[in-house]
């Protein structure tokens, strides 16, 4: 039985404990995350190695009046753990129970949701001010890791607060890792900064020497400030965040128990903003995880790893298109691994691009080597292509550029909750000009609309395909650019639909066939441009159609279809069934599909209310 974790109910405990406690309770920490996430599943390897980080944080700061911003959120366990939500850990990242990052409505210790990266620095920014703005004297505290610092949003960030007046404390998680290894030139600067691990030391030793010079007169003190200047710049040199403006400490071992607290404690004391800069080891006190990290950063429930998916998928046929054309060339935003691009970045080193968690400028360099000649292809998650709609919209798009975005975990994703579904991509694309989106519904659908992409189309084209495996037994035909397909016949219904929910449009056309209702399925792998005399010919003389897809409500390509029938004669009531105009909770994708009425016995109930309004 735990010792000292049993004992933690709030973070008030933690200050009541000696540092060898301390130590013993990291141990039972590591423990207890090791068996929970293991079985639930969720980031194990990155929650390891913030275990001291967050017990000294807790136990030196007085929150929730001091407020921690966590960036990215999935390293928050550790704190939700010591802040009175171990029970649940027994439910983290299902349907109904815990979070997997900070929820502001989960816990008044949530200050802030970060699902996404280099946005905590901003936040604490703006907390700062208004704090300043309304009288209180709190903390205002942002943990983020070395790969957030890849992200430009921190620059604009530092810049500010370190001219600003408001102070905020930002504390760097250096692991060397974001889920695969950081690179970039800021990656390499703080590789130099890691091997002065007497900086912090030497500084402070340096700085109470000056501070004790004897002062006396008006000359004397201009000479002192004089030498204090020379000695700082001789025997202390500067780092980039000091030159930002911000009191630099570190490097330091952010799994050491004194120098946190004496870190922590200079930073509580200080007039100024601080940045605090910790190097820790990426699951740590696993010995698994720690010699694979970059496997360990996320893992389903058991531990178990995945099997084949739609991202393998994409990265086997884009291997096989690069082969035959040497013009193609790979551009990832921190996630080689998560959108396939491992075999990739083996065989063709000199054409893959790793720009870290800077999906703006992913897009903006991809536009300008298309410009100049190359074929860009630029695989993304869903959710974080959203941080690049401008540059789409105005580098890509607006100047017709024949740039690739397959378009990951596109729809529903599951456990990672509301920052993480893909519910959007369809509804931000379709407004752009020459913009073209294609939904696959199988391995097969994909590699051919990859093949098409690459080797035929001429402008902007994204693929969306989901998170997991291929879920459709229906036969395909091959692929032809902006035509429909009919999957099967009816006579009272008309369905369109396409990649996961043709699966879903068939089982709900079979049940509504057992009671009499003749269903048509038809599916729509090219959502814009639409194929309007397919549409146009298969929901005439129908009693009602149908729009089905993985995505919100709003602006989709049921939106589209609505408008592009507007005009026509002798067309059904056409309804749109999406998700709806909210956040997605975490949850299965069965769950969430059953709740937001996405599911086949959910369809079919609709229908059947659609045709009794009738």
């Amino acid at each position: 039985m735990p010792e000292y974790l049993d004992r933690i109910t709030a973070p008030e405990e933690l200050k009541k404990l000696t540092v060898d406690e301390l130590r013993t309770l990291a141990a039972e920490i590591r423990t207890f995350l090791v068996d929970s996430v293991t079985a639930t599943g969720g980031h194990l390897a990155s929650n390891l190695g913030v275990v001291e980080i967050t017990i000294a944080l807790l136990a030196v700061f007085d929150t929730p009046q001091d407020k921690i911003i966590w960036d990215v959120g999935h390293q928050s366990y550790v704190y939700k753990l010591l802040t009175g939500r171990r029970d649940g850990f027994a439910s983290l990242r299902k349907f109904g129970g815990m979070s997997g990052f900070p929820k502001t409505e989960e816990s008044v210790y949530d200050c802030f949701n970060t699902g996404h990266s280099s946005t905590s620095a901003s936040a604490a920014v703006g907390m700062a001010r208004a704090r300043d703005l309304l009288g209180g004297k709190n903390n205002i505290i942002a943990v983020f890791g070395d790969g957030a610092l890849t992200g430009g949003m921190m620059y604009e960030a530092m810049n500010d607060a370190g001219r600003g007046k408001s102070k905020v404390i930002y504390i760097l998680n250096d692991n060397a890792m974001s889920i695969s290894k950081n690179v970039g030139a800021i990656s390499k600067y703080l590789r130099a900064l890691r091997q002065k691990p007497m900086y912090f030391k030497s500084k402070e030793v340096v700085l109470n020497f000056l501070e004790g010079l004897p002062k006396g007169g008006v000359g004397m003190a201009k000479f002192l400030r004089n030498i204090k200047r020379m000695i700082r710049s001789t025997v202390l040199p500067t780092t980039i965040f000091d030159d930002l403006g911000f009191d630099y400490y570190g490097p330091i071992d952010g799994h050491d128990f004194p120098q946190l607290f004496a870190a922590f404690e200079h930073a509580k004391a200080s007039k100024k903003s601080v940045f605090i800069h910790l190097l820790t080891k990426k699951g740590k006190g696993y010995s698994e995880a720690e010699a694979h990290p970059e496997d360990f950063h996320g893992i389903s429930a058991n531990g178990s790893v995945s099997v084949k998916d739609f991202s393998a998928a994409f990265g086997e046929t884009l291997v096989s298109l690069a082969e035959k054309n040497d013009r193609i060339v790979a551009v990832t935003g921190a996630m080689p691994v998560g959108t396939g691009l491992d075999t990739f970045r083996e065989k063709f080193r000199t054409r893959y691009f790793d720009v870290g968690i800077a999906e703006q400028h992913a897009v903006t360099m991809s536009a300008g080597m298309a410009m100049a000649g190359m074929l860009p292809v630029v695989p993304l998650y869903s959710s974080f292509l959203q941080r690049a709609y401008d540059q789409v919209l105005h580098d890509v798009c607006l100047q017709n550029l024949h740039v690739v975005f397959p378009i990951d975990r596109a729809g529903v994703v599951g456990a990672d909750g509301e920052t993480h579904q893909g519910m959007y991509d369809i509804s931000f694309l379709y407004a752009m000009p020459n913009m073209t989106i294609l939904s696959p519904s199988c391995y097969s659908e994909l590699s051919e609309m990859m093949d098409y992409a690459v080797n035929r189309h001429q402008d902007p084209v994204a693929i969306r395909y989901p998170r997991g495996a291929e879920n459709n037994e229906i036969p395909v035909p091959s692929f032809s650019f902006g035509k429909g397909y009919t999957v099967a016949e009816g006579d009272d219904i008309a369905v369109f639909t396409s990649g996961r929910m043709i699966k879903t449009a068939v089982l709900a056309a079979e049940k509504l066939k057992a009671d009499g209702i003749s269903t048509g399925v038809y599916a729509m792998p090219t959502l814009k441009p639409l194929d309007k005399e397919f549409i146009t010919a298969n929901a005439k003389g129908k009693k009602l159609a149908v729009t089905l897809e993985d995505g919100v409500c709003y602006g989709g390509f049921g939106s589209a279809i609505v408008q592009a029938v507007s005009e026509q004669k002798d067309m059904p009531e056409f309804a749109v069934k999406a998700f709806p105009d909210k956040p997605i909770t975490h949850g299965t994708v069965a769950e969430l599909d059953k709740l937001f009425g996405m599911d086949a016995d959910s369809i079919v109930l609709f229908i059947k209310e659609k045709l009794n309004e009738r």
